[in-house]
């Protein structure tokens, strides 16, 4: 019998809180990517803990479980190419102000949009976007690592 796929107590215990991880892990990515104002944090390791916890999931319930059970793993490629655009795009949207690529706005002294204590800025898409690329990115790599190609035989 192969580990992880018996129906003994630690295998279930550990399928469960593959599954369940992911909630708790977007959360605590949120957290760090509001606080990378503040403190250290970044959308890069935001990504990082998300992906982390999908690794988990495609290593107890391998490929074909972990995308029963997580169907939004699918979007992956869409998530990095949007993440990828939307950071390239808040990096040079100070460009069509006539500012240098990768200049904050609103600039120091204007007005900020405000959600709670987050502020709108284009520091926050940056990391946002960092984020959804990194969570695409090795989406797509556990995926391609996770299943062999079916395609490929004959």
């Amino acid at each position: 019998m192969r580990p992880g796929t018996g129906g003994d107590g630690p295998d279930v215990i550990v399928r469960v809180v593959a599954r369940l991880l992911l909630g708790p892990s977007v959360v605590v990515a949120a957290d760090l990517i509001a606080k990378g104002y503040a403190e250290v944090g970044d959308g890069f390791g935001a990504g990082v803990i998300v992906a982390l916890a999908i690794g988990l999931a495609y290593v107890t319930l391998g490929a074909a479980g972990a995308e029963a059970a997580l169907p939004m793993l699918r979007h992956a490629p869409k998530l990095a190419v949007g993440g990828l655009l939307l950071a390239l795009g808040s990096g040079f949207f100070s460009v069509l102000l006539g500012d240098p690529p990768v200049t904050h706005q609103p600039r120091p002294g204007e007005h900020v949009v405000k959600i709670g204590v987050l502020e709108l800025m284009t520091p926050v898409l940056l990391d946002v976007g960092i984020f959804l690329l990194v969570v695409g990115v090795l989406t797509v790599l556990l995926h391609q690592l996770a299943g062999p190609d079916e395609e490929a035989d004959p």
